[in-house]
C-alpha cells in the first residue's frame, strides 16, 4: 500500500500526506525543525544495523517536531517470508502501548464528571469492597485491607494489583493458580471475569503504598465500559478512533498481509525466532478485550495518538481532552515525587529504560535526566510494549518519536540507543 490510501475493515479512505524532500512522509525538512540531517541518519543507520545483527527482523520510527514529521524511516521486513518490507500502513501489535489510551479513556469520562480519581473501585465494581493484603513473610496469610482501591491507583499501578510471572511469591502463585495467564498465553475469559478473579486474589500492598505493574489498567477498562455503558474496544472506536481518524486501530487482527510477524529472542543465540502469534483468528474480537494490551495499530495511527498527547489533548479540531488534564497526566503521581524503581514493591533497581522516571496517570516521566546519563530533557514522557513499540513527548523541546517493531522481550538497549540517536542530532 502506498502513502496514499488507508485501509480498515475493507473500506478504503483516501489520505493524502505533504511530504518534502526525498523522504516519503516528511513534512518539515529537518534542518526548519533544528536537527542536524547528517547526524540524523545515525538514527537509520541504527536501525538498519539492529536488522543486520537480527536483534529485530523490522522497524519503523518517527521522528516529529511541532507537530510536523522531520524524520521517517522504515527498516526490514514485516513477513516471517522476509520478502515483504516494512510499511507506515504495517499492523504492530502494541501490547502494553494500549495503556496510554485506555487512560485517556478514563480521564475523558473523568473530565465530563462521570467517574472521580479517589472513587474506590468497588462502586464500579461492588466485588473490590473487602479486599486483603498478603502478609509480608507468611505464606498465604492475608489481612483486610485498610485502603480501598481507587481509581487513581488503577491509573498510577499502585493499586496492589500484580501480573502472573512478574515475580516469585504468594500472591503471583495465587494469579496463576485463579487461571490468570501470562504474557503471551492464551486468555479464554472476558475482562467482567479477569476482573472477578482478580477482586478474588490477595493485593501484593496496601493500596497506595507501593508501585508495581499490573493488571490494574485492565480494571480500568472495566470501569470505562461499566460507566460509558459501552464495551471497551467500542468505546475507543467511537470516542478516540473515529475523531483521530485512526482508520487501522483496534483489537482485530486484519486479515490481509499488513500485520508484522512477531518474534522472541532466543537466550542462547540472542537471535529473533518466530514465534506464534497468541492472538485470535483475523478479523475475528478476542475473547479478553483488555485495557491494558490487545490493541493492534500502524505507525501511522498511533503517531495521531502520539501528536493528541504532544498537542495538549486537541488535534486537527478534534479535542478529547483539556490541556491541563494532558498535563496531569503527565506528571508524577508517586509520594515524594518518587521514582517507579524506589517506590516498588518488592523493591527493584531499575537501569534500563525505566531508571529515573516516575509515574502519572498511564505515562512514565522521566524526572532527572542527569542522574541516567540521558539527553532527553526532564519531563519527557510515554511508554512501550512488550513487542518492543515505544513512544515518547519531550514538551520541551515539542518533539515526539514513536518506534515500532516486533520482538520479545521488549528491547531496552534500542530504546534508550534511540533517544540517544535523536538527542545527539537536535541542534537547535
Amino acid at each position: 500500500m502506498t502513502t496514499e490510501s488507508a485501509v480498515t475493515m475493507g473500506e478504503s479512505v483516501a489520505v493524502k500526506p505533504r511530504t518534502t524532500g526525498t523522504n516519503p512522509g516528511v513534512t518539515l525538512e529537518p534542518a526548519a525543525a533544528g536537527f542536524d540531517e547528517r547526524r540524523l541518519g545515525r538514527l537509520a543507520a541504527y536501525l538498519d544495523e539492529c536488522v543486520a545483527r537480527g536483534l529485530n527482523r523490522g522497524s519503523i520510527v518517527l521522528v516529529a517536531r511541532r507537530g510536523e514529521l522531520v524524520h521517517v524511516s522504515s527498516h526490514g521486513t514485516r513477513d516471517a517470508e522476509g520478502r515483504l518490507p516494512v510499511e507506515p500502513d504495517t499492523i504492530w501489535r502494541l501490547y502494553s502501548m494500549t495503556k496510554p489510551v485506555t487512560s485517556v479513556a478514563a480521564l475523558m469520562l473523568w473530565e465530563e464528571g462521570v467517574l472521580s480519581l479517589s472513587d474506590p473501585v468497588e462502586r464500579f465494581l461492588p466485588s473490590f469492597a473487602r479486599m486483603r493484603v498478603a502478609r509480608p513473610g507468611a505464606d498465604g496469610a492475608t489481612v483486610p485491607a485498610v485502603e480501598p482501591v481507587r481509581i487513581r491507583h488503577l491509573l498510577t499501578h499502585t493499586a496492589g494489583l500484580t501480573v502472573t510471572g512478574l515475580a516469585d511469591n504468594a500472591v503471583n502463585d495465587a494469579y496463576r493458580a485463579a487461571g490468570i495467564a501470562a504474557l503471551g498465553e492464551p486468555e479464554p475469559y472476558t475482562l467482567d471475569e479477569l476482573c472477578e478473579r482478580l477482586a478474588s486474589l490477595p493485593l501484593l500492598f496496601e493500596p497506595g503504598s507501593a508501585w508495581n505493574y499490573s493488571h490494574a489498567t485492565d480494571v480500568l477498562g472495566r470501569i470505562i465500559e461499566i460507566a460509558s455503558g459501552m464495551r471497551l474496544d467500542e468505546f475507543m472506536a467511537k470516542r478516540i478512533f473515529e475523531p483521530l481518524a485512526m482508520t487501522d486501530t483496534g483489537y482485530r487482527l486484519p486479515a490481509d498481509d499488513r500485520p508484522a510477524a512477531l518474534y522472541r529472542l532466543n537466550p542462547r543465540t540472542g537471535r529473533p525466532e518466530l514465534m506464534p502469534d497468541p492472538g485470535v483468528a483475523a478479523g475475528d474480537l478476542p475473547t479478553l478485550v483488555a485495557g491494558g494490551h490487545g490493541l493492534l495499530s500502524t505507525a501511522r495511527d498511533y503517531q495521531r495518538f502520539v501528536q493528541l498527547l504532544a498537542r495538549g489533548g486537541e488535534l486537527d479540531g478534534e479535542r478529547l481532552l483539556a490541556p491541563r488534564t494532558v498535563d496531569l497526566m503527565a506528571a508524577n503521581h508517586l509520594p515524594g515525587d518518587s521514582t517507579m524503581s524506589a517506590f516498588s514493591h518488592p523493591p527493584a533497581r531499575t537501569t534500563g529504560i525505566h531508571a529515573g522516571r516516575g509515574f502519572g496517570l498511564g505515562v512514565a516521566p522521566l524526572l532527572d535526566p542527569r542522574s541516567v546519563d540521558s539527553l532527553s530533557s526532564a519531563g519527557e514522557y510515554g511508554w512501550g510494549g512488550a513487542a518492543g513499540t515505544n513512544f515518547w513527548v519531550d514538551p520541551e523541546e515539542d518533539l515526539t518519536v514513536l518506534f515500532m517493531t516486533q520482538v520479545m522481550p521488549p528491547p531496552d538497549d534500542t530504546w534508550l540507543a534511540l533517544r540517544r540517536l535523536v538527542y545527539q542530532a537536535l541542534v537547535s
